[in-house]
């Protein structure tokens, strides 16, 4: 039986903080996140709050190359700690181009294009989604959820700065049910499935991320501009 977390009234920001903490570090992110400490306040959770400031405070810490080298060390190296959610499930197969198209019809009927320039899958755009678009975002961020707590499960092998910001997107959803947890130790242990034939209907592989995967090239094209997160943000508060 899952047991239901009561809905937070600020989780909107917290998705927003939470996908410009985990985008690539560029020149935008890094001078956004003076303005990701004084959205921090508005945190109601003071553990949640610690944790996105813990994260804030590690990034702020560092120089520009050190910070861009380490979000590369931990995410573009190793499949164990993408960011694509959907590999986790489906790995290179027909199945994670169905589920990359539903993620594009989601964006779409909720009135957002998604950006060319990622996959829908990628959780740092999956989160600005959900801040937009709070009740269909949530609904994503649920069907993704194995690959969020695969992420948040390798990031604390990992002794990653990151694992902060997972533990606070995982407490804003529904605590899991024994067979939920049960399916994701087995996705843990056995990995996603490798199949790698029959993509042509699904396009290129540069539009369906299909390919075995490889480091991005950096910086990388932000979905949404930075500076725009949190005058949005506090509109909403």
């Amino acid at each position: 039986m899952i047991r239901r977390r009561r809905a937070r009234a600020d989780t909107p920001l917290v998705h927003r903080i939470a996908s410009v903490l985990l985008r690539y570090p560029d020149e935008a992110v890094l001078a956004c996140l003076g303005d990701v400490t004084a959205a921090l306040p508005a945190v109601v959770d003071p553990v949640d709050r610690t944790r996105l400031a813990a994260v804030c405070h590690h990034l702020s810490g560092l120089s520009p190359t050190e910070a861009a080298q380490r979000y590369v060390d931990t995410f573009d190296h190793t499949r164990r700690r993408s960011m694509h959610l959907t590999y986790y499930r489906h790995g290179d197969t027909r199945a994670r181009g169905m589920a990359l198209l539903t993620l594009k019809h989601t964006y779409r009927q909720a009135g957002h294009e998604p950006p060319e320039s990622e996959l829908p899958d990628f959780l740092p755009l999956v989160l600005e989604f959900a801040a937009l678009a709070p009740g269909p975002g949530h609904r994503v961020l649920l069907q993704c959820r194995a690959g969020l707590e695969l992420l948040r499960q390798a990031l604390r092998e990992h002794s990653s700065p990151y694992t902060g910001v997972l533990d606070t997107l995982s407490d804003r959803l529904p605590e899991p049910g024994r067979g939920e947890r049960d399916a994701w130790r087995r996705l843990a242990a056995e990995g996603p499935p490798g199949e790698q034939v029959g993509l042509e209907p699904f396009g290129p592989p540069e539009q369906t991320g299909l390919e075995p995967f490889a480091p991005p090239e950096r910086p990388a094209p932000s979905a949404y501009p930075a500076r725009e997160a949190f005058p949005r943000a506090e509109e909403g508060r």
